[in-house]
């Protein structure tokens, strides 16, 4: 196995690991409230920092590996820290979509889908079955990748050449299921999200930007976060000879590197989320005309995120009949 110079890696790790445990813990309270609004938002990022500290756990075994130079834990340990990893990979991705795709229905079409607004309950259910899903699927894609050593194993987070066909496959399937999906679903969401928001002249500026960030950021965290790792992972089985695949060992430690950032750039999440709510509270309160938020909210314009739509168009009826 060829790597970089281990000692950065495990500095870099262990700060990663230090700054994402507290982040994470905060950004699950913030999720908790606003699940206690009932805001479906919270349930995916509840799952994000979920989903992360557990992959502080692999990564405090994956920096324990760097700094023995050897694997002391068993097979067993190995297999569930791999697929603990794997599966922060794709639940991560699928929550981000997750997101950007609730605010493609809220922006795009927001009276369309109504019945899925402020249910909890359906975002809890997806939630669910995410997990499942990913779970299910990485552990036997693990248990075939790595379950041919024996368990007196001294390596882990290897790859085994030559790649089984199997192997070969299941490679394939999390490359385009796993990532490539969640990407262009967040992408087409990002887009039809910007030209709606930008043609809202109603749309203040400082909201279109934040709206806009936090699109950037769901979008960024998956190609930059798990574009690298992906692509490396099916490099791999594209090379049948690990004596040709010196170069794909450097982009092991620089794609994984990559992939660890998601920790910390999933908490600035909720900064957006939870500051576009408080625009739109304002954008309401200080609108000279609240009768041309009305107009537009039947006309499907409004740039309103977070709040329930349909109580607010309510509230105007009562007050401006």
């Amino acid at each position: 196995h060829w790597t970089f110079n281990q000692m950065p890696l495990q500095f870099f790790y262990m700060a990663v690991i230090i700054t994402a445990i507290p982040c994470n813990i905060f950004s699950l309270f913030v999720a908790c409230q606003h699940i206690s609004q009932r805001n479906e938002l919270g349930v995916y990022l509840f799952n994000l920092a979920l989903s992360d500290l557990a992959l502080t756990v692999g990564l405090s075994l994956w920096l324990d590996f760097l700094w023995r130079q050897a694997w002391v834990h068993g097979q067993y340990v190995c297999l569930i820290s791999v697929n603990i990893i794997y599966t922060n990979f794709y639940t991560c991705d699928a929550f981000l979509c997750c997101i950007a795709l609730d605010r493609y229905l809220a922006v795009v079409h927001p009276f369309k889908y109504t019945f899925l607004k402020g249910k909890v309950g359906i975002a809890a259910m997806v939630s669910i079955a995410i997990w499942v899903t990913v779970l299910f699927f990485n552990t036997r894609g693990t248990v075939m990748e790595l379950g041919v050593q024996n368990e007196k194993l001294s390596r882990c987070f290897d790859v085994i050449y030559p790649v089984p066909q199997i192997v070969t496959q299941v490679s394939m399937v999390r490359f385009f299921v796993g990532f490539v999906v969640p990407f262009l679903l967040v992408g087409f969401s990002t887009w039809r999200i910007c030209k709606v928001v930008k043609s809202n002249q109603a749309t203040e500026e400082q909201e279109r930007n934040r709206i806009l960030k936090l699109l950037t950021v769901i979008l960024l965290c998956i190609f930059l976060c798990f574009g690298p790792v992906n692509v490396t992972m099916l490099l791999h089985t594209m090379v049948g000879d690990c004596r040709n695949a010196k170069w794909l060992f450097y982009m092991d430690d620089v794609s994984m590197a990559m992939t660890s950032l998601n920790c910390l750039a999933d908490p600035l999440l909720y900064c957006f989320i939870t500051e576009t709510g408080k625009a739109n509270l304002i954008i309401l309160k200080s609108t000279p005309d609240p009768a041309l938020n009305l107009r537009q909210l039947c006309n499907g314009k409004s740039s309103l995120l977070l709040q329930d739509k349909l109580s607010i168009k309510k509230k105007l009826l009562a007050l401006y009949g």
